[in-house]
């Protein structure tokens, strides 16, 4: 998302699209684990189009991105990724994940809204990466946030499962582990 509004700011007049596409069930790997059963429900296939642009083709109606962050925790690089096995793909999500969202979010968050003389109090909508419902809950318990702050992110995890990429663009979690995160304007 990053490159695609660095392009059309430094191209004022063209427009760019910017597709994320998840292809979960490539990693569908089967073993007994508990990992693996839930990286296998809560993971889901997916795709999402963004078409960005800049200055006078930009409508007032739409969000407009202002700025974005990412927080890299390399102590917890074993926590989330992928694994080669039998020749196979693997989900690796280990216990801790759920409760490193909130912590590495809000490193993340604090750099990108203190760059913009802002405080948690001016965010009136959050989009939060469906990461599961243990993920969204311990971020809704790190931020204090309300049901109704979380009702699309939770509304997209039950009806599409965790589909990284095309439904957690402005909050996401990934593999490093990182969390990347983007401010929007109304």
């Amino acid at each position: 998302m990053q490159r695609a509004v660095d392009f059309v700011r430094a191209n004022p007049g063209r427009r760019a699209l910017k597709l994320a596409v998840e292809i979960c069930s490539a990693c569908y790997y089967v073993d007994n684990t508990l990992e693996t059963v839930v990286g296998n429900a809560i993971c889901a296939d997916g795709a999402a189009a963004f078409l960005l642009a800049a200055g006078q083709q930009a409508r007032h109606f739409y969000p407009q991105i202002i700025d974005f962050e990412i927080f890299i925790d390399t102590e917890q690089t074993e926590e989330v990724g992928l694994q080669h096995r039998e020749g196979k793909l693997r989900i690796v999500l280990g216990a801790l994940v759920q409760h490193l969202a909130g912590p590495m979010i809000e490193a993340a968050l604090q750099q990108l809204l203190q760059r913009h003389e802002l405080s948690r109090s001016h965010i009136g909508f959050w989009v939060v990466h469906p990461g599961g419902r243990k993920v969204i809950d311990n971020v809704q318990k790190h931020f204090g946030m309300a049901d109704a702050q979380l009702r699309f992110s939770r509304t997209v995890l039950r009806n599409y499962g965790n589909m990284s990429s095309p439904t957690g663009v402005m909050i996401a979690l990934g593999p490093g582990t990182a969390a990347e995160v983007a401010l929007l304007r109304w």
